[in-house]
């Protein structure tokens, strides 16, 4: 499904008016028809007693069809207005009239503490205060009325977005409504399924309110949810070779789980192939755990890294893989970090590069920018920092903004690694990923995402879809073994060892996989 940012969406408003006649009375109407269902499914209407907060702008004027239908279908409701009510305009203000004509009561609130005992004495919550356009915090009596809201432990019917989220980065304006439901119009915008929008929006509905495909499925939409098609089937008469050979180019005396996890799990996730260049010193030790691996023992720094003495047998040995893998468990050692930067300027074949890969060319990206096979970095937001020369907090405030400029200005594939991950195209197309859990963010598990990438190639994706089909299935292997343990203490190999299992069940159930349970966007 697209995504929109909050712009693309006003522009979206604009042009159903203006080419295709869907006035604003029928795009507000649409709106508050389809939250006012997503009431009626999941809570009901009929003698129950709701409370609405409206402000006085769109997002208002769609709380009040809500509360028009709930009070025609035999709901008791009370409306409080945030701000002052000669503000109201076009399609808002012609719902405020009429809701003002029918024996609805409707306050101007003036202190939070005067709405108290409304909430009290109601069943359910309608949260229209602001929509998708905020951009400065919450203050005053708007913050006051929200902690109300978030205090009452009433069931809380978001319209759009919570109030408070804002709708292009996801980020709480202060202070935010948590809801247990959320009906978004038109799309679902960014700030939507963004953290912590996402985790404030309960169950998310989505109303096209009349958009026609063309402008749903727009190319100008660059963000999209991580829908996935069918894993393409294995061959019936294939070897070990024709499911993939990779090079993971990893591990130092330090760091041995992330190279055993990255090989491994290319295995596990049902790779070919699997080879581990690793300093000579620490193979015997790997090869213990993970026999299926086929080791390339390597020179090595004093240090215990890879030497660059290696770099013509790595060069040679890459020509005859598919795929490269470089950086889990590398070290900082300065001469291997320099082996990185000139490996990736040489092999000529599809490379992802991972932790301490990434640091090698974050001051010297270029390298990148020079390659013609496909690149794939994955960094974590601390990592994407150092490639971009940015703060951490500038991008967990502006991620799909900057993923898209980096992405493309390096022609490189990127995972922005988190809850929700983000895969962004050198193109500027972004997809969000919806699976996995926070059980997830353990050491190794990163480790485990390179080899299931890895092993999508190896079952034939292009490189694009390799990656965005094994974040997925990543996440996935994490959600069976958080249903397994649970997600307190969840280990990199507990998902590693789910990776089989996740991929026997996405091809047995793939609808039932993919389907609402993973999108967790529900259509009106």
């Amino acid at each position: 499904m697209k995504i929109s940012h909050v712009e693309e969406m006003r522009n979206m408003d604009r042009r159903a008016i203006e080419e295709f006649g869907i006035v604003q009375e029928l795009l507000m109407e649409n709106a508050g028809q389809a939250a006012y269902f997503t009431i009626l499914k999941e809570f009901g209407i009929k003698n129950k007693r709701f409370v609405t907060f409206c402000g006085v702008g769109h997002n208002g004027g769609d709380g009040l069809v809500v509360t028009r239908k709930i009070f025609s279908n035999g709901g008791k409701v009370t409306v409080f207005v945030l701000g002052d009510r000669s503000r109201f305009e076009g399609a808002a203000k012609q719902n405020f009239d009429i809701v003002n004509k029918l024996q609805i009561d409707v306050i101007d609130l003036q202190d939070a503490e005067m709405a108290l005992e409304t909430i009290n004495q109601a069943d359910a919550i309608v949260d229209a205060i602001f929509g998708t356009g905020l951009n400065r915090d919450v203050k005053g009596i708007y913050k006051e009325v929200i902690d109300l809201i978030n205090a009452s432990q009433k069931t809380v019917f978001s319209i759009d977005i919570p109030s408070g989220i804002n709708g292009n980065t996801g980020q709480v304006m202060g202070s935010a409504v948590k809801a247990d439901f959320t009906t978004t119009f038109g799309l679902p915008k960014t700030g939507n399924l963004l953290y912590p929008g996402f985790a404030h929006a309960g169950k998310l509905y989505v109303t096209h309110i009349s958009f026609p495909p063309v402008m749903q499925n727009s190319a100008r939409l660059k963000i999209a949810t991580n829908d996935l098609t069918p894993l393409h089937e294995r061959n019936k008469d294939g070897h070990k070779g024709n499911f993939g050979k990779v090079l993971f180019i990893a591990g130092s005396s330090h760091y041995l789980g992330a190279p055993y996890f990255s090989a491994l799990s290319f295995l596990k996730a049902g790779g070919g192939l699997s080879y581990l260049a690793t300093p000579a010193s620490v193979a015997a030790f790997i090869g213990s755990k993970g026999s299926e691996i086929v080791f390339v023992p390597q020179q090595e720094t004093e240090q215990g890294s890879i030497s660059m003495k290696n770099k013509q047998q790595l060069l040679d040995f890459s020509e005859d893989v598919d795929m490269v893998i470089m950086g889990p468990g590398l070290s900082l050692n300065d001469e291997t970090q320099t082996l990185v930067r000139e490996l990736c300027l040489e092999i000529k074949k599809p490379l992802l590069i991972d932790g301490d890969g990434i640091t090698a060319i974050a001051g010297n990206p270029e390298c990148l920018i020079k390659r013609t096979a496909p690149s794939v970095l994955t960094p974590h937001p601390g990592e994407m920092a150092r490639i971009t020369g940015q703060n951490i907090d500038e991008i967990t405030n502006n991620k799909i903004n900057i993923l898209q400029k980096t992405a493309q200005q390096l022609n490189t594939t990127i995972v922005l690694k988190g809850a929700h991950t983000l895969i962004g195209y050198p193109d500027q197309s972004v997809f969000i990923n919806l699976s996995g859990n926070p059980g997830m963010a353990t050491a190794g598990s990163g480790d485990v995402l390179t080899g299931t990438i890895a092993a999508m190639t190896g079952l034939g994706y292009p490189v694009n879809d390799a990656v965005r089909t094994g974040v997925f299935l990543h996440g996935f292997a994490g959600d069976l073994a958080a249903k397994l343990k649970g997600e307190d203490g969840l280990i990199a190999g507990d998902i590693m060892d789910q990776l089989p299992a996740a991929l026997k069940s996405f091809r047995e159930e793939f609808e039932t996989v993919t389907g609402d349970f993973y999108h967790s966007i529900y259509i009106v």
